[in-house]
């Protein structure tokens, strides 16, 4: 079977048990809402605007919940598991691309919603032609932040309170997501270039893709 094979079963059987479990839809989205209502309640009334820190919010909230969406998969394996994964030979290059391919959607699905309710709660101010660039821009965060996230799952995979390990891996490293995202739409505000953040958000996922795929042997053989 090849690589492209093997990475797209590996995603098709996360996003089965996403579907049935719906940890997404029925437990973290809720709380994301959740937490945007509170930082809408919560604005000091200096700021009579609420829309001058929608977009901020969006990313706060879609990062940090988004990091426990993608994290999940590879908290939830067990030892078993990867040593039967090994057993049958599946590239672990294959196990990084379909994981992370899982998580990129699952969060794209995660952030786009979150984006609907962020507008209806905040009217945050934004730019003429803005719903193309800012689709994209979460295709490209949320496939920062899935790579970013199953190759911290897969360094701390053979410790233990490796769930916690990889949330403090992931929160340093995701900052040129973060800053790449948030500069997009600030940038379109005020009528200048957004090519520089938009080649951000590209490098970035192309150095977590090489270094994903690169360490994902050394990493499988480290955990054993």
């Amino acid at each position: 079977m090849s690589l492209r094979a093997q990475a797209r079963e590996v995603a098709r059987i996360d996003l089965v048990v996403e579907r049935r479990v719906g940890d997404t839809l029925r437990i973290v989205l809720p709380f994301a809402v959740v937490a945007l209502m509170i930082f809408s309640l919560a604005t000091p009334s200096a700021i009579t605007d609420l829309g001058d820190i929608g977009i901020a919010v969006f990313w706060g909230v879609a990062v940090l919940y988004g990091m426990q969406i993608a994290l999940r998969i590879s908290a939830s394996e067990t030892a078993r598991r990867r040593e039967v994964m090994s057993l049958i030979g599946l590239d672990p290059a294959a196990r990084f691309l379909g994981r992370s391919f899982a998580s990129a959607m699952m969060l794209m699905m995660f952030m786009t919603v979150l984006l609907v309710f962020t507008v209806v709660l905040f009217d945050p101010d934004l730019p003429d032609a803005w719903l193309p660039t800012m689709l994209l821009v979460i295709v490209l965060a949320a496939s920062g932040l899935a790579m970013l996230s199953t190759l911290a799952g897969e360094v701390a995979g053979g410790l233990r309170n490796k769930s916690a390990l990889a949330s403090l891996i992931v929160a340093p490293l995701v900052v040129p997501v973060v800053v790449g995202a948030s500069q997009t739409l600030e940038s379109m505000n005020q009528d200048n270039g957004i090519l520089l953040w938009i080649l951000l958000l590209i490098t970035t996922d192309l150095v977590l893709l090489t270094a994903g795929i690169g360490l994902s042997r050394p990493l499988e053989e480290a955990s054993r």
